[in-house]
Parts: C-alpha cells; structure tokens; sequence
C-alpha cells in the first residue's frame, strides 16, 4: 500500500474511552499488517498516553478532551495524542524512568519509557497550563517475500 492515510478522532478525558481509542487505533494501523507483537505494542502505547492525559493533563475532570491524530505514509506509523490540560512543568524530569508525579496513583511513572522503547520516534512537547502532545513513529515493514 502507498500514499499517505490519516485519522483524527477527539474524545471526552474519561478513563473509559481509553480502551475505545485502542481499538480505534489498532484498527487504523491493521491496513500496514503489523505483527501481533507490534500491534500489542501501539496499543501500549495509546493506552499510557491517553490515561497521562486524562490523569495527568485533566486530573480526571471528564470535561477535558483528548485528541489522537494517526497517519500512515509507506511503512511510517505516526501517532500523536495531545491535551489541553495542565501540560508538565519539567519534561527533562518527566522523562526519568519511575519518575511520577502523582505517587499515591500507584502508577509505575514508566509511561514515557515505554513509549520510547515501543516507538522509533518519540517526541514530547508541552506548556504548562497549555496542554500535552505527544509524537511518535513506528517503522512496520512490509511482509511481502520478493522473488527474483
């Protein structure tokens, strides 16, 4: 498949629609036939970000809303989920493996480790008290067996 394909969907901040954006990614990336192994992983990938912003980026005031926008160029998967939440004050800081700002969720504040590590790219912008946005690529070849 060649040319460039994209989604955008926004939904309200609601833990409960994290697993709805999953799908809804997943399905998205299916058309580059990824393995289930890289499926697993984006789906990773969408569920740590949405659940930042909707714990972090809104402090789970439902009224808030997240947006995910995907695009798909040749083999190139990119994601990017973003808020209008509170942002994050130091990024640097926010970027330590185990590094949380809400210790009494008991969330292991390894969600941007986990985004580097199951994404090629990862890129993080943000402006505190103006929102979150983070971007990310992911290569998936191609399975096609060329024969001479």
């Amino acid at each position: 498949m060649t040319g460039h394909n994209f989604m955008k969907l926004s939904f309200a901040a609601r833990s409960e629609n994290e697993g709805f954006a999953r799908v809804a990614v997943a399905a998205f990336v299916a058309q580059l036939d990824p393995t289930m192994e890289q499926l697993d992983e984006i789906k990773t990938v969408v569920s740590e970000a949405v659940t930042n912003a909707i714990i972090h980026g809104y402090d789970q005031q439902p009224d808030g809303i997240v947006t995910i926008e995907a695009s798909i160029d040749g083999e190139w998967f990119s994601l990017t989920v973003s808020d209008e939440g509170s942002g994050i004050e130091d990024l640097e800081l926010a970027r330590q493996p185990l590094y949380t700002s809400r210790p009494e969720l008991e969330r292991s504040g390894m969600g941007f480790t986990i985004m580097e590590n199951f994404m090629d790219e990862f890129e993080a912008e943000s402006v505190p008290g103006g929102g979150t946005r983070l971007m990310m690529k992911k290569r998936i070849p191609s399975k096609k067996v060329m024969f001479n």
